[in-house]
């Protein structure tokens, strides 16, 4: 039983080793102009604004101002036990997720662009900054916000 706790350990500790190797920066210098940040080639993460359906994810809509918008995702985003709101631009925020057993760090950014159509949309962006796949964890996130915010369910 000893010699099976000291493998699993063995292999834990070589898997976050190996993991942690594949870090990347945090998100950073955001404009305000350009859009959020492409993803990796790797699988995890998501974003409206990418083009192939394997990190592709459908912004949120909105009817009304982009000021209340805001608010209302602000406050729902203050209120998620794991989340932190790192920064808050003219129309952009940027929280951190951590997990709950290794304390992973995932970024997500919400952008709300203006628009002439008068249509109000939130281009998002979710993504790890550790390893290669998140099982799904970072669309499962984003759309659990979806829920929240649009009011249709979700629980986070």
């Amino acid at each position: 039983m000893t010699m099976k706790l000291i493998g699993i350990f063995i292999c834990i500790t070589a898997c976050l080793t190996m993991v942690s190797g594949c870090s990347r920066t945090p998100v950073t210098g955001f404009d305000g102009t350009a859009g959020l940040g492409p993803c990796p080639g790797s699988p995890n993460c998501v974003s409206s604004q990418e083009e192939d359906e394997a990190h592709r994810i459908s912004p949120l809509t909105y009817e009304g101002s982009r000021e209340a918008a805001f608010e209302r995702l602000r406050t729902l985003l203050s209120e998620i036990d794991n989340a932190r709101i790192i920064s808050e631009k003219s129309y952009y925020l940027h929280a951190e997720f951590k997990s709950r057993w290794f304390k992973f760090i995932d970024d997500v950014e919400f952008w709300f662009p203006e628009t002439e159509d008068g249509n109000g949309i939130i281009h998002m962006r979710s993504a790890s900054r550790l390893g290669y796949s998140d099982l799904g964890v970072n669309r499962k996130r984003m759309e659990e916000i979806r829920g929240l915010f649009t009011g249709s369910g979700g629980s986070m």
